[in-house]
């Protein structure tokens, strides 16, 4: 598959291939917990809201009931998240920062008669994007935090916010990038790095980083880094926990601000963004590219890295009355999670899902959570109210 345009703040993007993803479930905005040990300490444990709103209904699978005063409860209940110390992510901290762990599931594991899934795909090997990273892959990043077990890599991507087009401040990412779950507590210093080493000064086209060879912050960061204000994730995936039909709704959305506190948009600085297309028919998805920044061997988080599969993606379902995953195959290791799935609808690229779930040893696919009815529902609540 070609490089896939994004949408820009000027100018068309290039057409391709028609193709496209499903979605599924309820979002809600959620804050980054502000741990007492300060801003470089671990982040702590946080006990999730109330699972939802008393006049919502009572099935962490069908939220779309909710009205828009649930939504406002809900937000107000979860808080506010608390931003990252200025000049905390350092280039040299964020190459130290490690992988943030991929949740894993075997495909090739016996299968409770609960799972639904098809064959496993075959492996498509990541590559790397090619410098310099152009507006076709500038929205993508990587998005940066602290955990529990130290700092850590996801990977995010731009998108378009419709009540202001040209000028969003929205990044797309999956949820276990954000909140270790039920029982588990959220991320701090929570940041994004649009376009990581868009020239290629800090790695060699192979992926393998040039180590010792100097560079400065502007080489690693040419878009600056973009400080979270807010967070909103799955009310289901602060209420379950493990590998499971929670990763159903492995998504989330991050909205930013320039680290300085004042500037243009994340979108305008990056020169463009990508929208998100819910309820995209499922037989239309015919192909589809999977970006991000692994870091664990074999890569190192230094390319921006790509897998092109030129088949449909498989389904993956822990619970059948959710929407199923899509699974692709795909090498990347953990600090891809996150990335954007990407697919071509009239001439245009759009995101239809985030790397949620792989395996290891052998690495070989990835999966996603499709976004339908309830995600649309989350992402319209969250882009006008949640400032």
């Amino acid at each position: 598959m070609r490089t896939i345009g994004t949408t820009r703040t000027s100018g068309t993007a290039p057409r391709g291939r028609r193709a496209v993803t499903a979605g599924a479930a309820l979002l809600a905005a959620l804050t980054l917990s502000a741990a007492a040990c300060g801003p470089d300490g671990p982040a702590a444990p946080a006990t999730p809201p109330a699972a939802l709103p008393k006049a919502a209904p009572t099935s962490l699978g069908d939220l779309s009931g909710w009205k828009l005063e649930d939504w406002a409860r809900y937000v107000t209940d979860s808080g506010s998240p608390a931003p990252a110390a200025p000049g905390y992510w350092t280039t040299a901290r964020t190459e130290a920062a490690k992988a943030r762990p991929t949740p894993e599931y075997a495909l090739t594991a016996p299968t409770p008669a609960t799972v639904q899934r098809d064959a496993p795909p075959a492996a498509v090997q990541a590559r790397p994007q090619p410098h310099p990273y152009g507006p076709d892959s500038a929205l993508v990043g990587k998005l940066l935090m602290t955990t529990a077990q130290g700092d850590a890599v996801c990977s995010g991507t731009v998108v378009a916010d419709p009540l202001t087009p040209g000028r969003s401040n929205l990044v797309y990412t999956a949820a276990h990038c954000l909140h270790d779950g039920k029982g588990g507590g959220w991320v701090r210093n929570l940041t994004f790095a649009p376009a990581y080493n868009r020239d290629g000064q800090a790695g060699n086209r192979d992926g393998g980083a040039a180590r010792g060879k100097p560079y400065d912050d502007k080489q690693a960061a040419p878009y600056g880094r973009w400080t979270a204000v807010r967070a909103l994730v799955s009310p289901t995936w602060l209420q379950e926990g493990g590998v499971g039909a929670h990763d159903q709704y492995d998504y989330g959305i991050v909205r930013v601000r320039p680290e300085s506190g004042s500037g243009p948009s994340l979108e305008e600085a990056v020169g463009g963004s990508v929208p998100v297309w819910f309820n995209a028919p499922a037989e239309q998805i015919t192909s589809a590219t999977v970006f991000g920044y692994p870091v664990e061997r074999p890569f190192d988080g230094t390319e921006l890295q790509r897998c092109d599969s030129p088949v449909a993606p498989g389904r993956l379902s822990f619970d059948r009355t959710r929407p199923p995953m899509y699974v692709l195959g795909c090498t990347m290791t953990g600090g891809a999670g996150g990335g954007g799935w990407f697919i071509t609808k009239d001439g245009k690229p759009n995101l239809v899902s985030v790397s949620s779930i792989g395996n290891r040893n052998p690495v070989g696919y990835l999966a996603g959570p499709s976004l339908q009815d309830q995600a649309k529902q989350a992402f319209d609540y969250f882009a006008k109210n949640v400032k």
